[in-house]
């Protein structure tokens, strides 16, 4: 948690008239409230400035994941240097070292960038009442527009890479998060009839590998968003999942 300290004003600007002691921070704020037995508006939070800075950095920080993404998709995470990243953005490479430590980082930061969706539509099913199958219908939604998007590339590419030890274990945890929600899911639908009987482990593979492949060809300038993609597989894969009549 940050300490920051908050210098009181110095007496030369803080006295309500001459001659008279200075005062301490809150009877200041109160004395100026009340001054001449006028109500003032109460002073700016010296904290509001915080928020907005963090908000800043957030900001910032966001703008690089994504700009490495897009020189990832276009040149490859080997080809591309952080040089590269800082060009993009027109700061200088010290600037993207404030918001990473590394290039493996801004890797990982992409990948979870995209990844996230899909944790957050399997916590929404979860949630949920109704049949299992339009549950999984909400977590595939996400999965096909986070394959769409511009961290598509790394979320299919990211073991690829030489990466550290404690890296790729921490993204084969997240990928068997997934696996593992999407496979519960299935289960569920074939017990509330919702979904056809089916081997969960081996529908989820053939959703998840299909819609893993949407990263490899699709690209921003098609004629379809990636909305509408989502959309046409949800079609697909919900005529296949429901139960034959």
């Amino acid at each position: 948690m940050s300490s920051r300290r908050v210098r009181a004003p110095t007496a030369g600007n803080s006295r309500v008239g001459a001659g008279k002691p200075a005062l301490d921070a809150k009877v200041q704020v109160n004395a100026r409230i009340q001054i001449n037995g006028h109500a003032s508006e109460r002073p700016p939070s010296p904290w509001r400035g915080s928020r907005e800075r963090q908000h800043d950095r957030e900001v910032k920080r966001e703008a690089v994941i994504r700009a490495a993404a897009h020189a990832f998709n276009h040149k490859g995470y080997h080809n591309t240097s952080l040089d590269d990243i800082a060009a993009a953005l027109e700061v200088t490479k010290p600037t993207v070292y404030y918001y990473v430590s590394n290039k493996e980082q801004l890797l990982f930061e992409c990948f979870v960038a995209g990844i996230e969706p899909i944790r957050a539509g399997l916590r929404e099913a979860k949630s949920l009442a109704g049949p299992a199958r339009e549950r999984l219908n909400t977590v595939l939604r996400n999965y096909a527009q986070a394959m769409a998007s511009e961290f598509g590339w790394c979320m299919v590419r990211v073991e690829e890479q030489d990466l550290s030890p404690d890296m790729s274990s921490h993204i084969k945890a997240m990928k068997s998060e997934i696996d593992q929600g999407i496979r519960r899911l299935i289960r569920e639908g074939v017990q509330d009839g919702s979904i056809h009987p089916c081997d969960p482990k081996m529908t989820a593979f053939a959703l998840a590998g299909s819609l893993n492949w949407i990263a490899h060809w699709y690209r921003e300038n098609q004629s379809m968003t990636g909305a509408e993609i989502a959309d046409a597989f949800i079609t697909v894969f919900d005529n296949g999942l429901q139960p034959r009549r």
